[in-house]
């Protein structure tokens, strides 16, 4: 039988911040559910398809918003989500706080993995955004820092950046998170932040996407190297992030109990 689920919107978490919680009955755990959105788009409402299905399968969920650029460059995002997680542990509702996981899809699984590096917890994420200091300097003078033109509140999650590698939009994107300060990139890297108290890890990237896959690789070899568990799922050609979720949802959700249980 289906889980009936619950779904409570616009809950403050941190000062204008709000956040949607999705709850059904005996939640086995927690998942902070983090949107995607180049870090300069999209809201809670973006994951309301993934965070039903987290929920349905026994999860405690929350969707927070989190300060997006121009105004809020970088750490302004990875703050909120930590203060998500503060909330979340605080707060009133009925689960093991043991089990708190983060799963973020390509700027939100960029917040993911940082979460996971800093507070222990494991980690989902699908084409995050990860070497962003090495991504920048591969492509210095391949491809100029230039905005997609498309209107993103009308293009569902599972529709954006599905044609493969778009340079110098990851460019804007990374760009506008720092502020245009490359002094910030070194720092703006969650590479730069594993260690062997870093959570273990499912990172999923498709082969041949808007985010390159050596990323998650590099990563991956990052934590091999601190001694912490991970898992990459590559996906076979140029679909990104949501736009796999079928064929990487039954795999991460399957970490996750392997984790919890």
């Amino acid at each position: 039988m289906e889980n009936p689920i619950r779904v409570t919107r616009d809950i403050t978490y941190k000062n204008d911040l709000k956040l949607d919680l999705y709850s059904g009955k005996n939640a086995k755990g927690a998942i902070i559910d983090i949107h995607g959105g180049g870090w300069f788009h999209g809201d809670k409402m973006k994951d309301e398809d993934l965070a039903t299905r987290l929920a349905q399968e026994g999860y405690l969920v929350i969707v927070p918003n989190y300060r997006l650029t121009p105004l809020g460059t970088f750490p302004a995002g990875r703050e909120d989500i930590l203060a998500s997680l503060d909330w979340l542990i605080q707060s009133a509702y009925v689960f093991d706080r043991n089990k708190i996981a983060a799963w973020g899809s390509s700027a939100g699984g960029n917040l993911a993995v940082e979460a996971g590096l800093l507070r222990g917890i494991p980690v989902i994420s699908w084409s995050g955004i990860i070497d962003l200091e090495g991504f920048i300097s591969e492509t210095d003078g391949k491809a100029s820092e230039t905005k997609t033109e498309l209107d993103f509140t009308v293009i569902p999650s599972a529709d954006i950046n599905q044609g493969g590698r778009n340079d110098a939009f990851l460019r804007w994107c990374i760009y506008a998170l720092i502020g245009g300060d490359r002094s910030l990139l070194k720092e703006a890297t969650p590479l730069t932040r594993v260690s062997s108290s870093s959570g273990q890890m499912y990172l999923a990237n498709s082969v041949n996407e808007f985010v390159p896959a050596d990323g998650a690789l590099k990563l991956q070899q990052a934590l091999l190297n601190a001694g912490v568990p991970s898992t990459v799922q590559l996906v076979p050609g140029t679909v990104h992030a949501k736009g796999y979720m079928s064929q990487a949802i039954a795999a991460s959700l399957s970490f996750l109990d392997n984790i919890f249980n």
